[in-house]
């Protein structure tokens, strides 16, 4: 009887039976369905790498085939998006400068166009150099806007034209910006200097190149940032630089003497 009693306990009932079954089932479901999501999943990510594969050949095998006509566009295409359709503000010149300077602002619009430059650069040499004056000449046979010397002209050129002078001037100070690697200052100072102190330390330049490279830089720096007035300017001014714009004003006739 006690044996009896011993095996019915060992013996699993019919319900814990059935309550095992449906663990087992429900274990078996889950792993079912875990097994079916990874299948679709990565199905799905198979085919969206192969769409975009394609998607990314076709791109680019297109953008090698226009490179054949237009190589820079292509290699352009392929590292930047579009480029920015927001309108490009038009150069202009600064208020800074003297009457007399803006007297040609309309040339100096022109001229910086036409030769790449940013037009208050050349203002602030055509300020430092004659301030507007067309037809002045140095002690030292400098002449017109840009005080070119006369070697820089051939024989069949007008020095005071000033275009031809423009020309003559902003090229040589381009070859400045060129050899100073874009710097505006050492540009000026090798207009003024000649092109062999560019390289040479700041110490070693004339007095006259180093004050030129002051004036010239800070008034191309405050111009250039938009500022309403420019204080170096106005110091070069009180340094000698006003009787040079009177003779300007004077010559151009706006001088409220004449």
């Amino acid at each position: 009887m006690k044996r009896e009693n011993k095996l019915k306990a060992k013996m699993p009932t019919r319900q814990g039976q059935k309550r095992g079954i449906f663990t087992r089932s429900l274990w078996l479901e889950i792993l079912f369905f875990l097994a079916l999501a990874v299948f679709g999943f990565s199905l799905v990510a198979h085919r969206l790498g192969d769409s975009e594969a394609k998607i990314i050949d076709f791109t680019i095998n297109r953008q090698e085939e226009e490179a054949i006509s237009e190589p820079q566009e292509a290699v352009v295409s392929l590292l930047y998006e579009a480029p920015s359709r927001r309108p490009v503000p038009e150069p202009s010149l600064s208020p800074v400068f003297m009457p007399s300077v803006q007297y040609w602002k309309d040339d100096l619009l022109k001229w910086g166009k036409e030769y790449s430059v940013d037009p208050n650069l050349i203002a602030t040499l055509m300020q430092i150099e004659s301030c507007g004056n067309d037809t002045v000449e140095s002690y030292a046979g400098a002449m017109g806007l840009f005080q070119v010397m006369p070697f820089h002209f051939s024989d069949d050129e007008q020095p005071f034209d000033p275009d031809t002078n423009a020309r003559r001037g902003i090229n040589y100070l381009t070859d400045g910006l060129s050899l100073s690697g874009g710097h505006a200052g050492l540009a000026m100072a090798g207009y003024n200097g000649g092109h062999g102190v560019i390289n040479r330390d700041y110490l070693e330049w004339p007095s006259e190149t180093r004050h030129y490279y002051r004036w010239g830089s800070g008034i191309y720096r405050e111009a250039s940032a938009g500022w309403d007035a420019s204080p170096t300017l106005l110091a070069w001014l009180a340094a000698g630089g006003q009787s040079l714009c009177d003779k300007a004003e004077e010559s151009l006739g706006l001088s409220s003497d004449t």
